[in-house]
């Protein structure tokens, strides 16, 4: 009986184990992408990470005054948008 409850707690440790891997994974992997040249605001404030309404409006703005961004690194050149905020997206973004 003690082998049989230990060997229930390794399987129940294991399903618990790979559940909390498959969350850790799923934030980078399960991304959907976002065309940064086509999203509307509310596609930018949800879908990209540190990005709200406003910023994302700010890139709106920007991309409607100054045309397609050509590159990711063309971003930091709408206000609130650094290399911080590009590196927790850049796996997200593509430029079509």
């Amino acid at each position: 009986m003690v082998y049989t409850e230990q060997r229930s707690s390794f399987w129940l440790a294991l399903v618990a184990a790979l559940t909390l891997v498959s969350f850790a994974v799923l934030p980078v992997y399960g991304a959907e992408t976002v065309n940064i040249n086509r999203a509307d605001v509310s596609t930018l404030a949800s879908q990209l990470v540190g990005v709200g309404p406003q910023l994302a409006k700010r890139i709106v703005e920007f991309r409607e005054r100054y045309g397609a961004f050509k590159s990711l690194e063309a971003l930091s050149d709408v206000r609130g948008i650094g290399t911080v905020l590009l590196e927790k997206n850049e796996q997200r973004i593509v430029l079509e």
